[in-house]
Order: C-alpha cells, then sequence, then structure tokens
C-alpha cells in the first residue's frame, strides 16, 4: 500500500505558500476528477470490447499523465523549461509497471486520487507568470499526433478537466458490462 501521508504533507506545505499571486483556479479540475472517480468505482467494469485498455488501465495512464503534468508544472516553477511528452503515459509496460506497484484496484484508484490533490495543489500555487510560460507539447492518442507545439501551462492544465478526464470517464464508463 503507498503511504499517503507524505502526500499530504507535500499538498499542506504547497498550500500554506499561497500568495496575491496565484491563479489557476481547479474547480472545473477536481470536478472532472470526481466525475472519473466515480466512474471508476462502479462494479462491473469489464474489458473493453475493442480490445482497448482496462479499467486498471485507464487508471494508471491517468496517474501517469497527472505526474507527468505536476513534474512539468514544478519543473517552469524551478526555472527550468521542461516538455511535456505523453507517450511515456500510453506505453503499455510503463501501464504494466504502475499497475503492479499497487495493490489493486481500490489502491490504484486512491493513488491516482492523490495525485491529483498534489496536481491541483501545485497548479492552485502557480503564479500568472509561471502560469503563461510556454511548455513544448507532444501529445499523441490512439496512434494519432493531437498537438506537436508549445502551449502554455495554464492550458495543459485545464486541458486535463476540459478534455482528459471526461474522455476517460466516458472510456470508464464505457466498460460497464
Amino acid at each position: 500500500m503507498h503511504d499517503t501521508s507524505s502526500t499530504a504533507t507535500i499538498r499542506l506545505h504547497i498550500r500554506s505558500r499561497h500568495d496575491e499571486d496565484a491563479t489557476m483556479d481547479t474547480t472545473a479540475l477536481r470536478d472532472a476528477y470526481e466525475k472519473f472517480f466515480d466512474a471508476a468505482a462502479l462494479p462491473g467494469l469489464g474489458e473493453a470490447a475493442d480490445g482497448g485498455w482496462d479499467t486498471d488501465q485507464v487508471l494508471a495512464h491517468v496517474l501517469s499523465v497527472d505526474a507527468a503534468t505536476a513534474a512539468v508544472a514544478l519543473g517552469v516553477v524551478a526555472g527550468a523549461r521542461p516538455a511535456f511528452d505523453n507517450r511515456i503515459c500510453l506505453d503499455s509496460g510503463n501501464l504494466d509497471r504502475i499497475i503492479a506497484e499497487h495493490g489493486g484496484r481500490a489502491e490504484l484508484i486512491a493513488r491516482v486520487r492523490a495525485q491529483g490533490e498534489v496536481l491541483c495543489a501545485i497548479a492552485e500555487d502557480l503564479g500568472e507568470e509561471s502560469s503563461a510560460v510556454l511548455v513544448p507539447a507532444f501529445l499523441m492518442s490512439g496512434g494519432e499526433l493531437l498537438l506537436d507545439q508549445p502551449v502554455p501551462l495554464a492550458a495543459l492544465v485545464t486541458g486535463l478537466a476540459e478534455n482528459h478526464l471526461p474522455v476517460h470517464t466516458r472510456q470508464l464508463l464505457d466498460l460497464r458490462t
């Protein structure tokens, strides 16, 4: 089982640093997470009819994307010039590794929830300048190139609420048997 006490400590530390410059509202992101977690907790989630990801793979993918996004945001805050490339978040070996590190679906859902909280806390602490930093982004989905250009860090984060989480929520709902 993953120790979430360190995650809570990080979250509390980040939130305690809020200042007047913090600009990102994560209400939509938090709402999207709640819908996602509601879908992930449904009984009877089976295999994808088209051979696509199962529930655990979707959860592992969201965890990987959230961790990568948080890493990029922290890199920007540190003064680095990170890039976001989601190909590792799609890699079946990486998803299998993430799944294997957790003791079942409930633990995996708890870890995704904790990582989402960390990401929201980081986003809420971003100032206007950091939010506006252009991040080179390379996004793939289903073998299709979706994006290969710099985007503001804020757009990378809000894209999770506007597109990424709703798409995977629908994907989970489609797995109901």
